[in-house]
């Protein structure tokens, strides 16, 4: 079987309407713009609101948006792959859903999830499924209606996480351009510092264990923090040792938006400028799954074709790892 070339050939995205503040958190948690802003660097984030809106809402609107610019009809898609810790139900998968609301009738979709590096991961995934020759358009789209799982009287993580998503299409290329290399690691220690603790089969949910607000996310932040900056950076930095990059041949960094102190660290530790990250956090807070194509998406536009791209996320559980693409467009 041929070897392709798998290329992003586009981009959309979608953040719900309803902006929540730091100045509106302060009046919810013990907390100040000041304290979010120095730790985190996020300033907002975006909630969705409304009965039955789970994640796939804020995917078929990023989707929609994707099939539009790139004039791509629904049933030529083969496969959608949803990155996501927050499925609108247990089963069936959230991009079974998502294929249903697009009219991808010719398409076989799973969800993954590898919490903050499940977008990586599907963008890793989706490339090789090119690759093979197998499938000639594949959708990869990452979102996370993260106010569902989060607490809104904790302020260790209800300043971090917002909703969104993005979402990208891969199909085959030019030689040489497209995806060309990753590292991608987990070690699932990491558990017990960033975990939601109820609602799988090893603690079903129960009147306990919503009283005990055991269905939204704990996170531990100091190990969390090392661990991020130590991981992303060195998976980047692996990366680009094993394919002789240098920080003058790298265009741009994408990195995962969980902490601006993370981004900045993982920068450092590849040598490249400010004036080469790519940062929306801000905006938008950690969207987990949708950070890494929400960048892609706020920043198309000065994209240029041939540029080395990096990608780099960690996630709890612990996932982390980086990407290299060569921009096609």
């Amino acid at each position: 079987m041929n070897r392709y070339s798998a290329v992003i050939t586009g981009v959309g995205g979608y953040i719900p309407e309803y902006v929540l503040t730091n100045q509106e958190l302060e009046q919810m948690v013990d907390t100040s713009d000041e304290w979010i802003t120095a730790r985190t660097g996020i300033k907002e984030r975006r909630l969705l609101k409304g009965d039955a809106q789970g994640t796939s809402v804020l995917a078929v609107k990023a989707i929609q948006e994707l099939l539009q610019k790139t004039d791509t009809d629904p049933k030529e898609v083969d496969m959608i792959i949803c990155a996501t810790v927050t499925p609108d139900l247990c089963f069936p998968a959230t991009a079974n859903i998502i294929g249903a609301e697009i009219g991808a009738t010719n398409a076989f979709s799973y969800d993954l999830q590898a919490a903050c590096s499940g977008f990586l991961y599907g963008l890793v995934t989706g490339a090789q499924f090119i690759e093979t020759g197998r499938y000639r358009k594949v959708i990869v789209v990452g979102g996370d209606k993260m106010s569902s799982i989060i607490d809104y009287e904790d302020r260790a993580t209800c300043i971090i996480f917002g909703d969104g998503a993005g979402a990208i299409l891969l199909e085959r290329g030019e030689e040489g351009f497209g995806f060309r290399d990753s590292v991608l690691r987990s070690d699932g220690s990491g558990e017990q510092h960033l975990y939601m603790p109820a609602g799988g089969s090893r603690k079903p949910p129960s009147v306990e264990t919503v009283q005990n607000k055991e269905h939204f996310v704990i996170q531990n932040g100091l190990p969390v923090f090392k661990a991020a900056v130590k991981n992303m950076a060195a998976s980047a930095v692996e990366l680009m040792e094993r394919n002789q990059l240098t920080a003058d041949d790298i265009s741009y960094l994408v990195p995962h938006q969980a902490n601006l102190r993370i981004i900045k660290a993982t920068a450092q530790s590849m040598g490249i400028s400010d004036d080469k990250v790519l940062v929306n956090i801000q905006r938008y807070g950690n969207t987990t799954g949708g950070t890494l194509p929400l960048c892609l998406w706020d920043y198309e536009k000065q994209l240029k074709k041939g540029d080395n791209i990096i990608f780099a996320a960690f996630g709890g559980g612990f996932t982390w790892g980086a990407a290299y693409f060569k921009w096609a467009y």
